[in-house]
């Protein structure tokens, strides 16, 4: 344990608070009780980043993450022009590189007129001009193992957060299940960086305000040969949209639907899905048989949202838990990191002074929520206006005139590579 924070075993009494999910004696039960300046729940790359980023400052930071290790089964896997940046700012990009990935530099779907690039990577004008793809558990480790440099950084996996510690108003700290029992943590500030489904964001009682997709995705994986294409496949088959990541060995897999069909192509059998997708990639129609059971198929209904307001007064909400994207452009990983710069830029100085007001903490949504609305506006309208339109038509696919000009190759790839604006670590 660090210096910089206490611990103490004791019995306490149950806090104020007006979210509860236990009943009232579980307070009274509580294992241990640790102090620090802040408190992150959850270990994905907005609350792994935030963490180094306050650790390199040294200030006192506990992060909780609610598995046992990092590794999850569909996490995305693109970093972006905008993330290695950012990266190269802390002197960390090429220790980054030297992580088996692969990268790609133009989005490419196959069209009636032939292969279109949709974005071209290659034409950004910064120092990364290309989207990395790595697995998500590579970097989180490698994220997590350079904060574990710094004697203030605390991880604690498999800690469970179950309630939020109010007091007057003010959230003060979190109370989880982990390792025998309950634990607390009393912090100066709580952030919130635990996804799409966050439980801070319903222990805070913050509402997303919620906008369904006209599409779902299926995910699952094939198997991928060494001689096969390394950058990012896209093809438009008949009802779907398949999109191909490689993953070294295999290929991840997702097939886009219009919202609302699972169910009927579940009812139509694995066969038919499997003679879907060989008919919509032929060089797949090899190695389709893997797919020999639905267990091996997840659904991702895909919905978008965000937080009218991502803060309390002593907690804030960063990433998925504020503002859910869709996957279209791979973007989540990289807006949620940006949200873990501007958070830890605006948040070092009053951390450190222990005066965090909620003007600091409405100042980082200020500067994130119009660039979360820009890319959640641009997702939409490529839902509706090219995947929807095509996959109902049942034609194949012919892009618009205008997505030929090379401004429009440029415009999705910075908006994908940096947002609206680029972010940068305060030095």
């Amino acid at each position: 344990m660090s210096a910089n924070h206490t611990t103490t075993t004791t019995s306490v009494k149950e806090t104020s608070t007006n979210h509860k999910t236990e009943p009232q004696n579980t307070a009274h039960n509580i294992l241990s009780v640790e102090k620090t300046t802040c408190c992150i729940v959850g270990g994905g790359p907005a609350g792994a980043i935030l963490s180094l980023l306050l650790a390199r400052q040294g200030i006192p930071v506990m992060l909780l993450e609610a598995h046992k290790d990092f590794n999850r089964y569909f996490r995305g896997d693109t970093l972006h022009s905008s993330v290695l940046e950012m990266m190269d700012e802390l002197g960390l990009t090429d220790r980054l590189l030297q992580i088996r990935h692969t990268k790609t530099y133009k989005y490419i779907t196959q069209t009636a007129d032939g292969p279109v690039t949709f974005a071209d990577f290659s034409r950004l004008k910064g120092k990364y001009p290309f989207m990395m793809i790595m697995e998500q558990v590579r970097f989180l480790e490698f994220i997590v193992a350079e904060a574990q440099r710094y004697p203030n950084f605390q991880l604690v996996m498999g800690a469970n957060v179950q309630q939020l510690i109010e007091e007057d108003g003010i959230i003060r700290g979190v109370r989880y299940r982990g390792q025998g029992g309950w634990h607390e943590v009393r912090s100066d500030m709580t952030v919130g960086a635990d996804g799409r489904f966050s439980r801070t964001r319903q222990l805070a009682g913050l509402k997303l305000i919620e906008h369904e997709t006209p599409i779902d995705v299926l995910w699952f994986r094939l198997p991928r040969k060494p001689n096969e294409p390394e950058e990012e496949l896209g093809e438009f088959g008949h009802g779907c949209l398949l999109v191909l990541t490689n993953r070294f060995e295999y290929w991840q897999i997702g097939y886009i639907i219009p919202k609302g069909y699972y169910p009927q192509i579940h009812a139509s059998g694995l066969e038919a899905l499997r003679q879907s997708v060989a008919e919509t990639m032929p060089m797949l129609a090899d190695r389709v048989d893997h797919l020999k059971e639905w267990k091996q198929v997840a659904l991702l209904p895909v919905k978008t949202g965000r937080l009218k307001r991502w803060y309390r007064p002593g907690l804030l909400l960063i990433g998925d838990a504020a503002h859910i994207m869709s996957p279209i452009g791979g973007v989540g990983i990289n807006y949620a990191i940006q949200d873990a710069v501007v958070a830890a830029n605006v948040l070092r100085h009053p951390l450190k002074a222990g005066q965090v007001r909620q003007r600091h903490l409405a100042s980082v949504q200020r500067q994130r929520e119009l660039p979360t609305r820009i890319i959640q506006w641009f997702q939409s309208l490529s839902h509706e206006q090219i995947i929807v339109k095509t996959l109902k038509s049942g034609k194949p696919f012919k892009p618009p005139k205008i997505m030929l000009l090379p401004v429009m190759r440029d415009l999705p790839a910075k908006l994908m590579g940096y947002g609206v604006w680029p972010v940068h670590v305060k030095r």
